[in-house]
């Protein structure tokens, strides 16, 4: 399915959207704020530091982002899992996605000399536009760790489209099917909650 962006849509791809969208407490008792974003956003240093986002996952499949060091000296790090916008993805793909937010979410920020300046921050799912992949990643991983506060899908789904501000043609179609055979299987979740 190709959907023709319309002109508010293409002017917000040279902008850089942050969009605060859960916080998280982790075990340790540190928050971590998930955002969406567009690759604008994952792009610009300044933004991303007065956001304190330090990790960024790209669900985009067509887009890559390179190394970034942040204006303080530390350095984004950075995870990719390439989705296809719409059809074309299988379940194990979206869930590898999930999966790369977990380890964003909660991997250990070590201060070792062969490693590149970081440290433990908000984490950034984004894709081009923030609109579809992103969000299918995000709604799903806020199913799946926050139940009490989004006890379905669609709950997560619509509380990061209003947040975002987008319209109810995203995610695609396709990627909402797919979520629902990723959380239809008991591997996901069960890895999540391992």
């Amino acid at each position: 399915m190709l959907i023709e962006e319309p002109p508010r849509e293409r002017a917000e791809n040279d902008t850089a959207i942050l969009v605060p969208v859960h916080d998280l407490v982790l075990p340790s008792g540190r928050i971590c704020r998930l955002h969406v974003g567009n690759l604008a956003g994952a792009s610009d240093g300044a933004a991303l530091l007065g956001a304190g986002i330090t990790s960024s996952l790209n669900v985009s499949l067509n887009v890559d982002v390179g190394p970034l060091p942040l204006p303080d000296g530390t350095h984004m790090r950075r995870a990719k899992v390439g989705l296809i916008d719409g059809a074309g993805n299988t379940p194990a793909h979206l869930a590898a996605a999930v999966l790369a937010l977990e380890g964003l979410v909660t991997q250990a920020s070590p201060g070792k000399p062969h490693y590149p300046a970081h440290r433990a921050g908000h984490v950034l799912v984004h894709c081009r536009g923030g609109r579809s992949r992103s969000v299918i990643v995000l709604a799903i991983y806020l199913h799946l760790r926050a139940v009490g506060t989004f006890p379905t899908l669609d709950s997560a789904v619509s509380h990061i489209r209003r947040a975002r501000g987008n319209s109810d043609i995203y995610p695609l179609p396709p990627m909402l099917d797919l979520a629902r055979v990723v959380l239809a299987s008991a591997g996901l979740p069960a890895l999540l909650h391992g």
